[in-house]
């Protein structure tokens, strides 16, 4: 990803700018600590399996199978979150959409934790990105 590549390129950098000859520069030290800056990053994720869940008791009803009976263009698919949705496909975009609400969809901010929000996000971010709705 990007942002492995951008660590990776950083750490790189950091290292042959201290003067160090090449040969002492470990490159599979250089991946494993830019894997490690990347830790950081994954464990912002929310969980999936209790999004699934989130999602069922609260969003079901509209977003059955990533679909929106009020706005059937504007579905949960990659296509449409990329097209539809304010900032992207992005778990921030979704975070925003979720507690914020936009039109027809009311906002829940107020009935559900931030941590419920996120999680929500990862869900249906988990299945837009690996096609799973019609699963």
């Amino acid at each position: 990803t990007m942002k492995t590549i951008f660590a990776f390129a950083l750490l790189a950098t950091t290292v042959s700018g201290f003067g160090f000859p090449k040969a002492f520069i470990n490159k599979a030290a250089i991946a494993s600590t830019a894997a490690a800056i990347m830790i950081p990053a994954a464990a912002l994720a929310g969980d999936v399996g209790a999004g699934e869940q989130i999602f069922s008791a609260n969003c079901a009803a509209c977003h059955a199978g990533g679909q929106n009976v009020i706005m059937p263009e504007k579905t949960l698919q990659k296509d449409a979150l990329d097209q539809y949705l304010a900032g992207g496909r992005k778990e921030g975009a979704v975070v925003t959409q979720v507690t914020n609400g936009k039109n027809a969809m009311p906002a829940f901010g107020g009935r559900l934790s931030d941590e419920d929000i996120k999680n929500v996000a990862s869900y249906v971010l988990d299945q837009a990105e690996g096609d799973k709705w019609d699963e």
